[in-house]
């Protein structure tokens, strides 16, 4: 089969390379998926270049996130049959064969059906920042009628977070973004209120928003940046659910957040556990079958632009998620 791999880590220009790949047959409990749509994220860019540590066997395909149609199942599978519509997540986690492939072979369990409602290009935006923006909302209690803020919010994963955020009961959702574009994104989203971290006063506005009680929890997407600022705009008791960061390394403010009882949570999407997953996947499909969900594609591509598909998300220059359509 066609896919796009590299051999050793560094620059998407560099290292990427079109190969042919043996496809094996479905083992027990397996599928194969013939794709159609590859999503690209950050840890997929962030471990091509070398930025996260791995020892998975090169070459290596990429991507975790896709959609596509069941080609075949092995035996004991009993939640697909061929040509049935689904999402995939974790393809490419501890894994050398990722979506950036005509087709991929996983555990049954790693698939999900796609609501016919849902384009094929929405279900490679599950997985990662569709789930990520479940789990923020859902986990520690949820959100039901607290002030959430959404760092971001014109982001992949903060874009979905607004939504959630509102359709699981948060009473305010603020957003903040970088410029006037990115406001307009996350006011379709649904945030009753967006700063721009560039120009307004945060702690100012949200003190008058909150009448000095600050929020109650903070979806964080680049915690070194902005962990010092999020103890500002707390709540006593509050809660960042932390799923970036620009540094590897993160200096809490312990002092401060020790004061005013601040919980951090720091949690990757291929990590959670499966109650985790299986509670936001529970929001995220009464979400989807709502029909009211918004999916920020920013840009739809070809797997052979997968080159400039990773030069845009490691630049940033992209507000939404970037596909690439297989097949």
């Amino acid at each position: 089969m066609k896919a796009y791999a590299y051999s050793k880590t560094g620059p998407a220009e560099e290292v990427f390379q079109i190969q042919e790949v043996h496809l094996p047959e479905p083992g027990p409990g397996e599928i194969c998926v013939r794709m159609q749509w590859t999503g690209v994220n950050p840890s997929d860019v962030k471990t091509r270049s070398g930025h996260i540590p791995s020892a998975i066997p090169f070459p290596r395909v990429p991507h975790s996130d896709g959609s596509g149609y069941i080609e075949s199942v092995g035996t004991g599978v009993s939640n697909f049959k061929p040509g049935d519509r689904v999402w995939v997540w974790n393809a490419a986690w501890g894994r050398s064969l990722g979506t950036a492939a005509e087709f991929v072979i996983l555990p049954q369990a790693q698939a999900q059906p796609l609501p016919d409602n849902c384009p094929l290009e929405v279900g490679a935006c599950l997985g990662i920042p569709a789930m990520t923006a479940c789990h923020t909302v859902v986990s520690n209690g949820g959100v039901s009628g607290q002030t959430v803020l959404v760092a971001g919010g014109a982001g992949a994963v903060g874009h979905y977070a607004i939504q959630a955020a509102k359709y699981a009961g948060a009473q305010t959702v603020i957003a903040t973004v970088s410029a006037p574009e990115k406001a307009k994104l996350a006011e379709e989203a649904g945030a009753d209120i967006v700063l721009n971290y560039r120009t307004d006063d945060l702690v100012a506005a949200i003190n008058e928003v909150t009448g000095g009680r600050g929020v109650d929890r903070i979806i964080e997407v680049d915690v070194a940046k902005n962990v010092a600022t999020d103890v500002s705009l707390l709540c006593e008791g509050g809660v960042v659910l932390a799923y970036g960061s620009s540094s590897k390394e993160v200096v809490v403010p312990f002092s401060a957040s020790i004061a005013r009882n601040i919980t951090y949570c720091f949690f990757i999407a291929y990590k959670l556990s499966d109650t985790a997953r299986r509670e936001a996947q529970k929001l995220l499909y009464s979400m989807l079958q709502s029909e009211k969900m918004i999916h920020n594609i920013a840009l739809k591509l070809k797997l052979d632009d997968i080159v400039k598909a990773h030069q845009l998300v490691e630049s940033g220059q992209v507000a939404g998620n970037i596909v690439l359509e297989v097949n």
